[in-house]
């Protein structure tokens, strides 16, 4: 028969014993499914709700042995039982023309999961049976306060299956979900905005977002013009998440040992070591962090910097990349830990988490302790202008509020800020407790964060913006 849908797990075992009788060296199969589902509402109204499923396949076949080892890495969705062999074979013949790979290590040894013989995991609409309801409640006391919500809520479960002709058969299940809304007044003069990131929507309350909403939307009915400068900033965690999730992407080994980021080292080598702060900040990840657990082996469809598709299947450990303001670790790859001089490989894991050693309180509590300033809710449109200092341009958007003794008093026009959060991390004064964290400009995709607010004493607003 052909044209059949295999189970992950066919997949995997046909697609390593057509590698072999290929002739392929080594084999690495993944295979990922996915299913999401949906809600949107604009103008108070629930518009559309969709579920949807995803399949994808990619096989890695090496030919060769020892330094001499070639891999060819061929991708596909909605794969069926005859359509692999022509991507086991695709990636055999890329393997077979290609030059041997400089990253080139033995397949990872193979473990198996308890729940390998699981289908996928699955969602839908039912997550939403406790948000549901109060995002009703939310878009009716809106219309009536003349208000106008919009949003978006979307839940995924990813399913993860990794099969390798060393023995590996790995199996893990994540689900992730995030809210984004925003809230504007009846003349659509002024927006806020607030999101979350969840794992079962089940710890999401509409009503609380849309309470969130509803006090910034007041704090907008006074308006005052600001110009531009470096002005005492409190920036809450969400906006924290939108800075230092490009720092988090910055931390590539191979990169910083070759001079091309803010983490090498001046004259060859990395600054793993160096001091970047004073304060006693961390930067962590742990894929088995409650509530942003992350994937715990390595997984990659193509080699870079920080990933080797030889290192499919490596278990992934708690790893602290700046530790009391000394940069510790860079995301580094079997290959590339023995290039910088690594102890140990410590490939990219999708979650950190920033902390302040003793910092307790919110992001109101750093307002209150605030005289005069400004509180920076949200940004967007980031760009790295230098990689050599982490020095990023971007808008504020959708709140930005002027700070008068101790109180929120207005808001204000929006400016072009040019920030490094490498600099920020080294010049903020105060800290509160790190929470889970939603970014605006990131979180669709990176939302497994936690981050406290921070107060920068001289946050550089380079321009005032017409942005709205």
């Amino acid at each position: 028969m052909t044209g059949i849908q295999l189970t992950p797990q066919d997949t995997i075992e046909r697609g390593l014993a057509l590698a072999a009788d290929g002739g392929a060296d080594g084999c690495v199969v993944l295979v990922a499914e996915t299913s999401s589902t949906n809600l949107r509402w604009a103008n108070n109204t629930l518009t559309t709700n969709g579920a949807m499923r995803g399949s994808s396949v990619t096989v890695i076949a090496t030919v060769g042995a020892g330094e001499g080892t070639a891999a060819g890495v061929v991708g596909r969705s909605s794969v069926t039982d005859d359509s692999l062999q022509g991507i086991v074979s695709a990636a055999i013949a890329t393997a077979r023309a290609a030059a041997p790979a400089e990253d080139a290590r033995p397949l990872v040894d193979g473990t198996a999961s308890a729940d390998w013989d699981l289908e996928p995991e699955v969602t839908s609409v039912g997550v939403y049976e406790k948000f549901a309801p109060s995002l009703g409640e939310s878009l009716k006391r809106a219309g009536r306060e003349r208000r106008r919500l919009y949003g978006f809520a979307n839940h995924e479960v990813a399913t993860l299956y990794v099969g390798s002709s060393t023995g590996l058969r790995l199996r893990q299940a994540l689900p992730r979900g995030y809210v984004s809304s925003t809230g504007k007044n009846a003349d659509l003069s002024h927006s806020a905005w607030v999101g979350t990131a969840t794992r079962d929507f089940t710890d999401v309350d509409a009503l609380a977002l849309d309470a969130e909403l509803t006090r910034r939307l007041g704090w907008a009915t006074r308006t005052v013009s600001v110009d531009a400068g470096r002005h005492p900033t409190i920036l809450p965690p969400a906006a924290v998440a939108d800075l230092m999730t490009y720092l988090f992407w910055q931390l590539d080994g191979r990169d910083a040992f070759e001079g091309r980021t803010v983490f090498s080292k001046p004259g060859g080598g990395t600054r793993i070591g160096h001091t970047l702060s004073s304060q006693p900040v961390t930067l962590h990840s742990d894929p088995a962090l409650a509530g942003l657990e992350a994937f715990a082996f390595a997984v990659a469809r193509s080699s870079g910097g920080s990933s080797s598709v030889f290192d499919n299947g490596l278990t992934l450990a708690a790893t602290d990349w700046i530790r009391g303001g000394k940069l510790e670790n860079l995301m580094t790859s079997r290959y590339t830990a023995d290039l910088i001089g690594a102890p140990a490989a410590t490939p990219d894991i999708e979650n950190y988490v920033v902390s302040v050693d003793g910092a307790t309180g919110s992001t109101d509590d750093l307002v209150a302790g605030l005289g005069n300033g400004l509180l920076l809710t949200c940004l967007w449109y980031i760009r790295m202008v230098d990689p050599q200092t982490l020095l990023l341009t971007g808008l504020t958007r959708d709140g930005v509020y002027l700070v008068e003794k101790g109180e929120v008093s207005g808001a204000v026009n929006n400016f072009r800020f040019n920030e490094s959060p490498v600099d920020l991390l080294a010049r903020f004064t105060t800290a509160g407790a790190t929470v889970p964290s939603y970014s605006r400009e990131w979180g669709d995709y990176f939302s497994r964060t936690a981050t406290p607010p921070l107060l920068i004493p001289d946050f550089n607003m380079s321009s005032v913006s017409q942005a709205s």
